[in-house]
């Protein structure tokens, strides 16, 4: 089988866990916690881990609180392809074929003009912009540069048609943003706190904004870890917090499920797909699928749907490779105890 088929064909959910079988495990979770007191690197703050309907286990590093906001970098595009899937199901986006152009016109004649949506939430726009090497003419560093955002994105040449391949770029879940605002016809923030916020009971945050003012679709979004957790089991429970619907079931499915294979580009994930990652890792029953957001720095969201488990993660190693190899190693003890 390959390693595709593999992944499809893991299960996505499986009966709840026993209270008893719980409490065992809340213990074992706490003693992988605290393994990582002393890591060599004191940029680790927080890891909240949820299991059940439950937080089971909570930790905090190098005097953190764990109610302080974070800021999530990259993983702040996952949230945003959440407020997409929640404008699709109000009637405000209407097709993700559809093209940029129809929801902003000022892209026509740009490289954004006749990307669909599902190419943009996908990272495969076709659009020169690629954050892993800086002399890209759409790379994160240049538009955060940029005195009009804006204006720099639809600056921006083509490289490829659309849908052809994998590129990873925040400028294409900024686009998303700007696209998503204009469709709802209000700030994205006060959007996300009608639709997504408010109704999953998160009351603080803080999102970072543009030079032209706009909320930035592509990260820099501070949540604190058990908000996090919140976002993660919304997936798990299929758009629902408690009895109310928050996200359309359609679009939790295509979340949770792998669409682009990025096996080749990111040593992390096997698959991709509306601004969230997949791969597969060993646990005790044995394989499983996981569904993560990721952020710079280590910044996590993992889902697993069938151990019924979600693990946050914050910490502060932006720009350096070992808080993404940390938090994959936390994870992976998660896993082998759960």
């Amino acid at each position: 089988m390959h390693r595709r088929d593999l992944l499809r064909a893991l299960p996505l959910f499986a009966c709840t866990p026993s209270l008893a079988t719980q409490s065992r495990a809340a213990d074992r979770f706490d003693d992988v916690l605290a393994g990582f007191d002393h890591d060599e690197h004191a940029d680790l703050r927080a890891v909240s881990v949820h299991r059940g309907r439950r937080r089971v286990a909570l930790r905090t590093y190098n005097g953190a609180r764990a109610d302080e906001l974070h800021d999530v970098r990259s993983a702040g595009k996952s949230i945003t392809s959440l407020l997409a899937g929640a404008a699709f199901d109000r009637g405000m986006l209407r097709d993700p074929a559809d093209p940029v152009q129809r929801y902003l016109p000022a892209a026509r004649g740009s490289a954004f003009a006749d990307v669909p949506l599902r190419d943009l939430l996908d990272m495969r726009s076709g659009v020169d912009a690629f954050d892993e090497d800086p002399a890209s003419p759409g790379s994160e560093d240049l538009m955060d540069a940029a005195p009009d955002p804006v204006a720099f994105a639809w600056s921006v040449p083509r490289a490829t048609a659309p849908g052809l391949h994998y590129r990873y770029n925040s400028l294409a879940a900024y686009v998303v943003g700007l696209v998503v605002q204009q469709a709802c016809g209000q700030d994205l923030e006060t959007f996300a706190r009608e639709v997504l916020f408010a109704p999953l009971g998160i009351t603080r945050w803080h999102w970072a904004r543009d030079a032209a003012g706009n909320v930035k679709g592509q990260g820099n979004l501070s949540l604190a870890v058990d908000d996090m957790l919140r976002i993660g089991r919304l997936l798990l429970d299929g758009g629902k917090h408690g009895h109310t619907r928050v996200i359309g079931r359609d679009w939790i499915d295509r979340t949770l499920q792998p669409a682009v294979d990025i096996a080749d580009a990111d040593p992390y994930a096997s698959h991709y797909g509306l601004y969230w990652y997949h791969t597969t890792h060993a646990a005790r029953g044995g394989p499983v699928r996981v569904t993560f957001a990721s952020g710079n720095g280590g910044n996590k969201i993992y889902v697993v749907p069938a151990l019924d488990l979600v693990v946050a993660i914050t910490s502060r190693a932006y720009g350096r490779g070992y808080g993404q190899r940390r938090s994959q190693a936390i994870l992976q003890a998660l896993l082998a105890v759960a």
